[in-house]
């Protein structure tokens, strides 16, 4: 009883819709009308601003994290990883946002953060060099995502940073990724066609050209 009662908490602030939530109540803005339509980090930066957006990105961290941590604190019989990986279903399948949520990066990343943070560290270094060579936060997410398994994959092999196999960890570190790319399908399609949004720094490397 435990255990589901720790599941259904980690889905419910999964599904805990931060940004659709601040965009209608301090902005009454529905971010799911503007620009990529979606309710998580990128497009509340890009709509409703810095503070917004940051704001955002704390909360759908701290939803994967407290996830974890609440299966530590109450001695779950299944691990806090799995726990936790409820939380990412609640972002991206919502109860409180008609089951359409976000594309599970920032709670994916929280995810790690209560779990294994030192690999989330790695990964961290991973994001801000792709992000500053592509200028694209869907590209450089897509790039972790895969970079994250490769990594679970082969790292225990050089006894770096993960230093045995954890089936469970490879096995939901592969779910989180393949989670992330199904999710930035459009992206993908507008990558391809050289029209994916940008941050404004970075090189671009790839020419991109949004409209």
């Amino acid at each position: 009883m435990k255990t589901i009662l720790l599941v259904l908490i980690a889905y419910f602030l999964g599904s805990i819709p931060t940004g659709l939530w601040i965009g209608k109540y301090f902005y009454q803005i529905n971010l799911r009308d503007f620009g990529s339509g979606n309710m998580g980090t990128t497009n509340t930066f890009r709509i409703l601003g810095i503070k917004a957006g940051i704001v955002t990105l704390a909360v759908d961290l701290l939803k994967g994290t407290l996830a974890v941590l609440l299966a530590i604190w109450f001695s779950s019989s299944i691990s806090p990883l799995l726990v936790g990986f409820f939380a990412i279903i609640g972002h991206t399948y919502p109860i409180f946002a008609q089951f359409k949520g976000g594309k599970a990066v920032a709670t994916s990343a929280g995810v790690l953060l209560g779990f294994a943070p030192i690999f989330l560290f790695y990964l961290l270094i991973v994001f801000i060099v792709t992000l500053l060579l592509s200028s694209m936060i869907s590209f450089t997410s897509i790039t972790v995502a895969l970079i994250a398994a490769a990594s679970a994959l082969l790292f225990p092999i050089f006894d770096f940073i993960l230093k045995d196999y954890d089936p469970l960890f490879t096995l939901v570190v592969l779910a989180m990724a393949g989670v992330i790319v199904y999710r930035h399908q459009d992206n993908i399609k507008r990558i391809k066609a050289k029209k994916e949004n940008l941050v404004p720094f970075g090189l671009n490397i790839t020419k991109q050209q949004p409209k």
